[in-house]
């Protein structure tokens, strides 16, 4: 069962908007390594998870990935809420404006929209961890 707290697990308050840092956070949300993924994953392989303390943990892992994707999806509406006119048209934006406007949608930063193709739940617990630890490893550099 889950239990809903209506507020963010950390504050998001971003006062300027940045289409183009928008588009690149984007991929956290529901690109293949990100949030959205993260969080069906996890909860996808507590079903096959023979072990009661770690079904328990799977469970509690993809909750917890579901409070993040609710962070980043503030993130990205935050930072294209009241955008002017030429930001709509910056070169980094514009693709995703005009497909989604200023929603937020599950997609990576290259435009391809989030599936469940990139994913894994093999309901084997060594291969289904494995597949954890390599999607939770991604780390971005800039």
């Amino acid at each position: 069962m889950f239990i809903y707290d209506k507020k963010l697990q950390y504050p998001v308050k971003i006062a300027r908007p940045n289409p183009r840092l928008a588009s690149i956070i984007i991929s956290q949300y529901g690109g293949p390594d990100g949030e959205l993924g993260a969080s069906l994953r996890y909860l996808s392989q507590r079903y096959s998870m023979p072990f009661d303390e770690l079904k328990g943990l799977l469970t509690d892992i993809g909750t917890e990935e579901l409070g993040h994707l609710e962070m980043i999806g503030a993130i990205v509406h935050q930072l294209t809420r009241n955008m002017k006119d030429d930001q709509y048209r910056d070169p980094a934006f514009a693709p995703y404006f005009v497909d989604h406007t200023a929603g937020v949608y599950p997609t990576a930063a290259s435009g391809f929209p989030w599936s469940a193709a990139s994913m894994q739940v093999k309901g084997d617990p060594i291969a289904d961890l494995t597949e954890d630890l390599a999607a939770d490893g991604t780390v971005m550099y800039s």
